[in-house]
């Protein structure tokens, strides 16, 4: 494929792997280029209103590769975590397809927590301090080094609900224990006071592109009340963010991350998450992902008004030195998930939706689908537990809640829940 023109100035194939809101998220924002032709796999239904389905193991990167070159997809863009643990992108790249999303021994920053810290302490990068833990007695002692509050996560992946942070030195232990019995291990860290901040950085190993700052909401319920969910709403921009924290980010984080990664042979090529905390200590890494977040993806890309096609093309092709600076709306973005009742226990499925008609028609309102499925009558039903995102723009923060809420509202799904609070304190700030 020649470097230019970029993908974002001129029509062609691209494939996306996944099928939840964030692959939605991702499919929207090319679809809105209006050139190109996009496949998915699996998808859903809401993606397969933008883009042509396919079946495929996502796991198996030959298989992933088969069905690219059938598409003759010019751009494989890979979505969730596993596929990229896994070496799907390896596989991409043996077979000279052009791939967004790192290598598996680049994705290990997201795939092994105990070896991002090792990273991180090679790099100097600023975070809480430490000790991984294999069995049930080192676990108390790291427990009781660091004191309450105690933040316990296994080390590996765990689809966003594999930490738990609590005042109860009992639940602490309970959770180091059930991530023993399934095999992994654990890693427990200091707390980290101060708000929570994400950024994601494009990266082609060498340059690094920062995206727009976003806030996610992690716990089920209001006040940030009741379990860890993979992330029930999120919004951009931060008013109340530094004015100087994208900066201090590449300086600190980002960049000495890449360079730590090309030193070790794992060129880091995609999506490098940065999960921060504002402390008062001043900046510290919270974790890393090795791909877009959900539900941040929703609330940042709807506010990109640059190519994604061009700039993630670019990552992949190694050229981001040539991206011109990124083009962001003035509109303020808010996502509300709205998920499946017992979600995130174990979520009842099947319940019909309804509203969504409604809900897109509201301005400056859109769905994206997540846990969905078509039933036999051919009606849009519930398919697993974070089933929606509701993504609203306005002027303000304000006006993108009461949009993005009003959207909410408009959509009926039985037992279903959503916070009523993202965004709240910033757009009262």
């Amino acid at each position: 494929m020649s470097p230019d023109p970029p993908l974002g100035l001129t029509a062609v194939k691209i494939l996306v792997l996944g099928s939840g809101a964030r692959e939605h998220g991702i499919v929207h924002a090319l679809a809105r280029e209006g050139v190109h032709q996009l496949y998915a796999a699996p998808g859903n239904p809401g993606i397969g209103e933008l883009a042509e389905l396919h079946q495929v193991d996502l796991t198996s990167g030959p298989m992933v590769a088969l069905l690219a070159r059938r598409l003759k997809a010019d751009l494989v863009v890979i979505g969730p975590e596993a596929p990229l643990i896994d070496g799907v992108a390896d596989s991409l790249r043996a077979a000279k397809i052009l791939c967004f999303g790192p290598s598996a021994a680049a994705a290990r920053l997201e795939g092994s927590k105990a070896f991002a810290k090792q990273i991180m302490e090679a790099a100097g990068v600023p975070t809480a301090g430490a000790v991984a833990a294999a069995t049930p007695a080192q676990a108390a002692a790291a427990l009781d080094r660091f004191g309450a509050p105690y933040v316990v996560k296994n080390d590996g992946l765990a689809a966003g609900k594999g930490v738990v942070v609590t005042d109860s030195r009992e639940a602490a232990l309970d959770h180091a224990q059930a991530c023993f019995d399934a095999g992994s291990t654990v890693v427990i860290e200091e707390y980290l006071d101060g708000p929570e901040v994400s950024l994601f950085c494009v990266t082609d190993g060498h340059t690094v592109v920062p995206l727009a700052p976003a806030q996610d909401f992690k716990r089920a319920a209001d006040d940030d009340q009741g379990p860890n969910t993979g992330g029930m709403g999120a919004y951009s921009p931060l008013p109340w963010a530094p004015p100087d924290l994208t900066g201090q980010v590449l300086d600190l984080v980002a960049r000495p991350v890449v360079t730590e990664m090309a030193r070790r042979g794992h060129r880091f090529q995609g999506l490098l998450y940065c999960g921060l905390a504002l402390t008062s200590q001043g900046l510290k890494v919270v974790e890393f992902n090795a791909r877009f977040g959900d539900p941040e993806t929703q609330a940042v890309l709807a506010r990109l008004e640059t190519p994604l096609s061009g700039l993630l093309a670019d990552a992949a092709a190694g050229r981001l030195e040539q991206t011109r600076p990124l083009i962001w709306t003035e509109e303020a973005a808010v996502t509300v998930v709205i998920a499946a009742q017992n979600y995130p226990g174990t979520p009842v499925t099947g319940g019909v939706i309804s509203g969504l008609g409604q809900a897109n028609a509201i301005p400056g309102v859109y769905v994206l689908q997540a846990g969905t499925a078509l039933d036999d009558a051919d009606r849009l039903v519930a398919a697993g537990g974070r089933v929606l995102s509701v993504v609203g723009l306005g002027p303000t923060l304000a006006a993108a809640r009461d949009r993005a809420y009003a959207g909410a509202r408009a959509i009926h799904l039985e037992g279903s829940h959503y916070r009523t609070d993202i965004a709240l304190r910033a757009a009262l700030a």
